[in-house]
């Protein structure tokens, strides 16, 4: 019998949507979203970063993340500076750093909870599984 892969494939995405909705819901009480913790990771993995490359790193469009990087700008988690020519570079604040750090907290009670099903066998098998998949995307 031959594996359905658009049932495969709908899984996967299910098993996404139900890993975003858990990490905003336990991310809103300290007022920041999966998508904007996720750019408090991308920026301290790549401090001084243009904006370009941290909307390639956060799954976003350039323009997408201008606006979430002015956002965060805005709550006081990220600096702005000039780079060469037009780039701009971004940096965490004490404040971004904060809020990474209390994200990883929430995350790991949430993640925790999402593989809850899983053994350590098993969740090491899928992240085997996983890795493979994605070995050869770009």
């Amino acid at each position: 019998m031959t594996t359905d892969l658009e049932a495969l494939g709908q899984a996967i995405k299910r098993a996404q949507y139900r890993n975003h909705r858990a990490m905003d819901a336990a991310l809103r009480p300290i007022g920041i979203s999966l998508v904007q913790w996720d750019a408090l990771r991308a920026i301290a993995r790549m401090p001084h970063a243009s904006g370009h490359d941290l909307a390639v790193a956060t799954f976003q469009s350039d323009q997408a993340f201008g606006t979430l990087a002015a956002r965060l700008s805005d709550a006081g988690h990220i600096t702005r500076t000039a780079g060469r020519g037009r780039r701009l570079e971004h940096s965490l604040t004490p404040s971004g750093e904060a809020a990474l750090q209390v994200g990883h907290e929430i995350a790991v009670d949430v993640l925790e909870d999402l593989f809850a099903p899983l053994d350590e066998a098993d969740r090491r098998n899928l992240a085997t599984v996983l890795t493979a998949l994605l070995a050869d995307v770009h």
